[in-house]
């Protein structure tokens, strides 16, 4: 049978050492303090937590933004590139050059070679951005020169794309 225990028999602990000690006390004399007062538990959270919120970040930007240089139909894009080159080597044997202005809300273009469509087609390329594009159609408003208002277009590097109505050629420039 086990004998019962005085205060004399109970084990020594820290705690018992020290006069005035409680448990959970963090000295004599000084009171507990629950965890999420400590400092130390909060500066070790910090790093876990910011790796989340950057995770959800990231998810939402992935989620929420369309990725423009990505192509669905890309393999007949690949096809195609032939059929466009062959309307660059068109425009090159007719002579075709041509030169673009962008002032005041209109769009001007001046063309030289062996070409006087009615009107042309100016496809204006987002660099980034496929959604920004736009299509303009240009009539001539005297021999080799063709004007339509151009709308405001986002801020980035645009391409304009020269084309015939019958789709026969094309000029290809970096301008805007």
């Amino acid at each position: 049978m086990a004998e019962p225990r005085t205060a004399s028999s109970a084990p020594r602990t820290a705690d018992a050492l020290m006069p005035g000690a409680t448990p959970r006390s963090r000295g004599p004399g000084l009171p507990s303090r629950p965890w999420y007062r400590e400092p130390w538990p909060w500066l070790l959270m910090i790093a876990p937590a910011s790796a989340v919120i950057a995770g959800a970040v990231t998810v939402w930007l992935a989620i929420a933004s369309s990725d423009g240089l990505v192509a669905d139909d890309y393999y007949r894009r690949g096809l195609a590139i032939n059929r466009e080159l062959e309307r660059d080597r068109a425009a090159a044997e007719r002579g075709l050059a041509a030169e673009i202005e962008a002032r005041g809300g209109r769009m001007r273009v001046r063309l030289a070679g062996h070409a006087s469509p009615e009107a042309l087609f100016a496809r204006l390329v987002h660099a980034t951005r496929a959604g920004h594009d736009q299509r303009l159609r240009l009539p001539r408003v005297a021999p080799g020169i063709y004007e339509a208002p151009l709308p405001e277009l986002a801020a980035g590097r645009w391409r304009v794309v020269l084309e015939d109505a019958r789709g026969e050629w094309r000029l290809v420039k970096e301008v805007l």
